[in-house]
Parts: C-alpha cells; structure tokens; sequence
C-alpha cells in the first residue's frame, strides 16, 4: 500500500511538472510570435501566479548586444503610471488629508484653478471634484492629444519639435486652458485626459508637501522593496542601475528626449516587471490603500466596449470585447507604449510588460488574452 502511495505521488508529480513545462513552453512562443511582427524590436513579458505556481519572466531585443536586454531591465510605462499618481491620492485619503468628492480648488492655488473649465461662457472650475479627475468625467481636455482652438500643435506634436524642451506641470496646465476647450460640464461624461492627472499628481505635491517622485519614493517604492522603479529625468532607482529600454514610434526612438517631461503624473513612471506586479498585488491585497479606499476606486464607469474605468484603474471584461462567452476579466492599467499590467481574478495571475512599439499598443490585449487561455487550458 505504502509503494503504491509513492507511485502515484511521483505520478502526480511528474504530471504536474510536465503540464508546467508545456504552460511555459507555450507562453515562450506566444511571445516570439509577437516579436516577429516586424514593428517590434524588443518586448518583456511576465507572467506570475502564486497559486498557480508560475513564474516565468521573459525579455528579447532584436538588437545587437549592446543594446541586449534582460527581464530586469526598467522600461517606460506610460499611463500604468496613472494607478500609481491614483494610489498616491488614496493614501493620502487613508491619512484623512483629503477625500475623493473634495473639489480640487481646495487645494490648488487660484491662479491655476482659473478658466481652468470654460464652457459655453459659464465656468466650472471650482465645480470639479478630485473623482471627476481620478475617473476622467471632468471634461477637461487633454494637452496631449486634443485639437487646439486656434490649430496649432497639441503637446503631443511639439515633442520632436524641441526635444530639449522641459515642461513644467504649471505650463501644461496653462497650455490647456489657452489652447483647448472642454468638452462637457463636470460629471456629465467620459474623456480620458492626462490633463486631469498632472492635476492630482499637483495635488499630492500640494496636500503632502513632497514632490511627486519623492511621495512615490517614500510611500510606495520604499515599503514595497520596488528597486528598479523612478520617475523619468526626475529621480533614479533605489537599486537597480539597469538602463531603460528603449522604445520607438516607427522608427523613431523616443526613450532619451527630454521633453518626455510633458509625460508626469499621467506617465513617467519607468519600472520593471517585478516591481509592477509587486505594486498590483499589494494594490490588491490592501497593503497600500485600506480596502474600502480600494473598493471605492473600483466604482466602474463606462469607457469603451468592453473596458471600464475606475479611479486610475481599468476593467476589462472579454466576453464584451472578443463576444465569447470566457469570463474571464482583467484589472489593471495600459501604457501607450504598448505597456501594460494586469490582474485576472478568476486565475489569480499577473501579467505585466511592454512591446516598447506606439503603434502596436492595441495589440497587447490579446497577447495577455492568449495567455491567460493557456493558463486557463492547460
């Protein structure tokens, strides 16, 4: 009887660590195969599950070796910075320093706050709340991406123009209520805005007394043994002295301009995949903000077919998007680099990493999708 227990341990075993192996082996060649698609020169991939018992990082470059990278390198993470910057607002909730129906002109000075929300002649600054920011329902413009009123070129546009150029928070700020018009009354809708995100990570600065990067610093990277992670041109890594990869639109690399200055609080964040997945998992499990602060950031609101929006927090179901009938969701965040970190509750598994490509930004849904399926299959 006691041979025939170790038979089927060693039998169970061997079949688990086949099935692991084979995951593994799939995963590797879902991720070569977006390497292959000829925009893409190199891309991180991380997938991790406790539970699961996985645990596989994955870093290529199609370059030569000196610009070679490995899954410790730090990459640009665009928007994901947007959960952070939201994160930081619900510590500062958790120490009742503010609330999230507070209005913002509470803690912004007037000469920012003024003709901040001009429509239709009626202005609606001092009407916005710090959730219309957190959740983009104020109606503010986005300095980026949004046509200006006298056509002349968005943000988004003068990067390579003056690539020495070093924004300041104020002067985007200044740049949107000047050039740009609202879209519709506070509440009264959805606009995704990175205006509204260097407003709360200004509201940080304002409420803790910090710059944005040292509240990250001291409140988030420190206590969360986060290494490699700092805000782009304005502070380094606690440890890790690994370069950032570096990522491109076409051609183009955009990783060393300075006037990716006018990307803070809504998207400077660099950092690596542990330390993204390390960031999300205490996100999840309550380390970072109290669990009804967190509950309160996962107030969905309608954002597109299939994806929803919280507080600096994204939802996205597939059943919507890819009309199957998996139920599989995910939480988490993109980044237009084609960076992107998620959760899956329903398999209890992390996937975070980068294409490093703009152009290929929509593509990673599915690339995480896939995998999940593999995980879910296997």
């Amino acid at each position: 009887m006691k041979k025939l227990v170790i038979t089927i341990s060693i039998c169970v075993l061997s079949f688990s660590l086949f099935s692991q192996q084979a995951l593994e082996k799939n995963i590797k060649n879902l991720f070569k195969n977006e390497l292959k698609k000829e925009a893409i020169k190199s891309a991180f991939l991380h997938v991790y599950s406790k539970s699961k018992n996985i645990n596989i990082k994955l870093a290529e470059s199609k370059f030569n070796s000196k610009d070679t990278i490995t899954a410790n390198n730090p990459f640009y993470t665009a928007s994901i910075t947007k959960m952070f910057t939201a994160t930081s607002i619900g510590i500062l909730k958790d120490k009742k320093k503010i609330n999230f129906q507070d209005k913002i002109a509470q803690y912004l000075p007037d000469t920012w706050i003024e003709n901040l929300h001009v429509l239709d002649d009626k202005e609606y600054s001092r009407d916005i709340t710090i959730a219309q920011l957190l959740q983009h329902t104020s109606g503010l413009p986005d300095y980026f991406v949004d046509k200006t009123i006298d056509g002349s070129p968005n943000i988004i546009n003068q990067l390579l123009v003056d690539t020495n150029k070093i924004w300041a928070p104020q002067e985007m700020i200044r740049f949107t209520k000047t050039k740009m018009k609202p879209h519709f009354i506070p509440g009264q809708g959805y606009h995704y805005t990175d205006t509204e995100y260097v407003l709360l990570a200004l509201i940080v600065e304002e409420v803790s007394g910090l710059s944005l990067d040292n509240f990250f610093q001291q409140y988030i990277f420190q206590p969360l043994g986060m290494d490699g992670s700092y805000i782009n041109l304005k502070s380094k890594p606690l440890k890790n002295q690994l370069p950032m990869a570096k990522f491109y639109v076409g051609d183009m690399e955009l990783s060393s301009i300075k006037s990716l200055s006018a990307d803070w609080g809504g998207g400077g964040l660099v950092s690596t995949t542990q330390d993204l997945i390390r960031f999300l998992k205490a996100f999840n499990e309550d380390i970072i903000v109290r669990k009804d602060t967190r509950l309160e950031m996962q107030h969905w609101t309608n954002e597109t077919l299939g994806m929803e929006y919280g507080f600096g927090i994204r939802k996205v179901s597939f059943n919507t998007i890819y009309n199957t009938d998996s139920n599989l969701k995910l939480i988490g965040h993109t980044g237009s680099t084609a960076s992107f970190l998620w959760y899956c509750p329903e398999l209890d598994t992390y996937i975070a990493g980068t294409l490093n490509q703009l152009e290929v930004s929509k593509s990673t849904i599915r690339l995480v999708y896939d995998v999940l399926k593999a995980i879910e299959n296997n």
